[in-house]
């Protein structure tokens, strides 16, 4: 008799449920592709786009369309509430079409819309892959240090496409060839997680009842932190472009972006175990800010730039993998729709930041409008009820 499973009794056990490694192996795969590729593969490859043509009011305009798609993908999780592993599983084959799509230089009405396809993919990736790894998955009492290790998966992504553009960039091949080669990763990916992601699960294993506090301050930072981050997350290796045009130069920016990324996460997963996650979400941000403000402040500095990269690349995981085991805590055994609704505010805040510059609003303006958004989120984190209270 499974005591903690007990509707395992009826299935053949060995068979279907994954080991917490390969559940760990899985969930930084799935956010490896759905993140690193599906929403911010664009970025490494933006300056190929724009050495093809692209001008960077377009490419702000294909930003948007992905950050819409992001929205639209997490408002339908949050209205279907579909199962964990069909969420992930769909989601990940279709990052990798949308994004292999790209690869024949459709036109831009096109392009538009596969960015936003690819967005709506990738929300239902993260939410999936984030209840699915982190709820019936692991049990309550190893969730943070798994939270840690499924999260680098994003880091890892990124620093992978950014590679990958810094690669083909060098060998003075064209956008197109970089988009084949992260779609191509992408689809190897979602064949090679198939299997695990089969087993749907508990959806209310290893979960508590909700807590009587409001979710709506969690909500609403989520949503100032998705516009606080995404100016930088989007524009950085362009800028650095414009300072120096070698890619063996600029192209690093974005791969330093993930590798921060992905250490950030696989260290602070231990930090759960020491203090709130909704205080480790706000002191991150406090980071982030400073990170946020440097380009403004320093705009033709190449070591500005790089140290912005590591400050957001460091922070902007941890706030995701932190915000979400928050709404666990808040909601309990609701946490999918809880973590569905912050996305899509998320989503929402993404959207105004290359909106401002896509309507020729000054960047450094735009770069410390994000940065002073940033402060006043870990502040309202910092005082609102609840912060302290323990996870377990």
């Amino acid at each position: 008799m499974h005591e903690e499973y007990p509707w395992l009794d009826s299935v053949n056990v060995m068979d279907v449920v994954p080991t917490t490694r390969r559940v760990v192996l899985t969930g930084l795969a799935g956010l490896a592709v759905a993140m690193g590729i599906g929403r911010f593969a664009f970025t490494p490859l933006l300056p190929l786009m724009q050495a093809d043509g692209l001008t960077l009011s377009q490419g702000a305009w294909l930003a948007d369309a992905n950050y819409l798609g992001y929205v639209l993908g997490a408002l339908a999780c949050l209205a279907l509430n579909p199962s964990p592993s069909r969420a992930a599983r769909g989601g990940l084959v279709a990052v990798s079409l949308f994004t292999m799509g790209m690869a024949f230089s459709p036109p831009f009405a096109w392009s538009m819309l596969l960015r936003l396809a690819a967005g709506v993919a990738s929300a239902f990736v993260l939410v999936g892959i984030s209840a699915w790894a982190l709820g019936a998955r692991v049990g309550p009492r190893r969730t943070e240090a798994a939270a840690g290790r499924v999260y680098a998966g994003v880091g890892i992504g990124i620093l992978a496409a950014g590679l990958a553009a810094m690669a083909v960039g060098l060998a003075g091949e064209t956008a197109t060839v970089g988009w084949w080669v992260v779609g191509g990763v992408s689809a190897v990916v979602a064949a090679g997680t198939w299997r695990s992601l089969r087993f749907a699960g508990s959806p209310t294993a290893g979960a508590r009842q909700p807590s009587s506090r409001s979710p709506l301050t969690l909500v609403a930072c989520y949503g100032a932190f998705g516009f606080g981050y995404i100016l930088p997350a989007t524009f950085l290796p362009a800028m650095a472009r414009e300072l120096v045009a070698d890619p063996a130069v600029f192209g690093w920016t974005w791969p330093i972006f993930g590798a921060a990324a992905a250490v950030s996460t696989w260290a602070c997963g231990a930090l759960l175990h020491q203090t709130s996650p909704r205080t480790l979400w706000a002191l991150s941000q406090l980071v982030m800010a400073v990170g946020v403000l440097l380009p403004a402040a320093a705009p033709r500095s190449l070591a500005a730039l790089s140290v912005s990269a590591m400050c957001i690349g460091g922070t902007f995981m941890v706030v995701t993998m932190s915000g979400l085991q928050d709404a666990r805590r808040v909601a309990g055994v609701g946490g999918p729709r809880l973590m569905a609704a912050m996305t899509a505010a998320f989503g929402t805040g993404q959207l105004i930041g290359p909106l401002l510059v896509g309507s020729g609003a000054d960047v450094r303006w735009a770069f410390t409008a994000a940065a002073l958004v940033l402060l006043l989120s870990s502040t309202a984190l910092l005082v609102a009820p609840g912060r302290t209270d323990p996870f377990h």
